[in-house]
């Protein structure tokens, strides 16, 4: 039976079922993503828009657990529209569903709060591990975008605290969290949290997760 979005928004998503808003100016985008999607009993398709301020509105009102979001789109940009949609329903993941030749726009996205990236050329599988990885509350970058995110970096510029605040981070524990288990003060985490940030060249904690799985730095 399907759920209300009052049950949605009281319980996210039951089940293994997770919901997912389609966002793209082309038809002929959406249909294809529907189609892909449809493949996948496990994933529903609730909604679609053709423009930012159109995907945000019936995000809000429909409570998805991801939205798979275009960036370039006439009046609001996918971009904007996520950055709005993480500060009204930060519960719905959004993951941006870029061109390859919009892979300069990467960095403003991870300011936008957006949860992960994905090429549309990107095979069924990947797609689908992408949807899956942000709704667990995961980052998430194409593998064919990394060496966009990726100059320098690696594991040897973290020392082995760092690298194992990161895993413990990427494990899904808080800052508190890792305080206790690592008998520290939670300034102390904060501290080294901020050198991960700027040795990785990282925006956000969830970008430094994705950025650090990717290159096995962390398992």
């Amino acid at each position: 039976m399907p759920r209300t979005v009052a049950a949605e928004e009281q319980d996210g998503r039951q089940g293994n079922e997770i919901t997912c808003l389609i966002v793209d100016d082309h038809e002929v985008v959406r249909e294809g993503l529907r189609l892909s999607l449809s493949r996948a009993p496990h994933i529903r398709v609730i909604g679609e828009a053709s423009d930012g301020a159109a995907a945000v509105a019936l995000a809000e009102r429909r409570h998805p657990d991801v939205v798979i979001m275009d960036v370039r789109m006439p009046g609001m940009d996918g971009l904007e529209a996520t950055k709005v949609l993480s500060e009204s329903a930060p519960d719905v993941a959004v993951l941006i569903f870029t061109a390859y030749s919009e892979r300069s726009l990467l960095s403003r996205g991870l300011e936008s709060g957006a949860k992960g990236y994905i090429l549309k050329e990107a095979p069924h599988q990947t797609l689908l591990r992408a949807i899956e990885k942000v709704v667990a509350g995961e980052g998430y970058v194409d593998p064919a975008l990394m060496p966009s995110f990726l100059g320098s970096r690696g594991d040897e510029m973290l020392t082995t605290r760092e690298r194992e605040i990161l895993q413990l981070l990427a494990d899904g524990m808080s800052n508190a969290d890792v305080a206790s288990r690592l008998f520290i003060s939670q300034e102390t985490v904060k501290s080294h949290v901020r050198h991960i940030l700027t040795k990785l060249e990282a925006d956000t904690r969830t970008h430094a997760v994705a950025i650090a799985l990717r290159e096995a730095i962390i398992d």
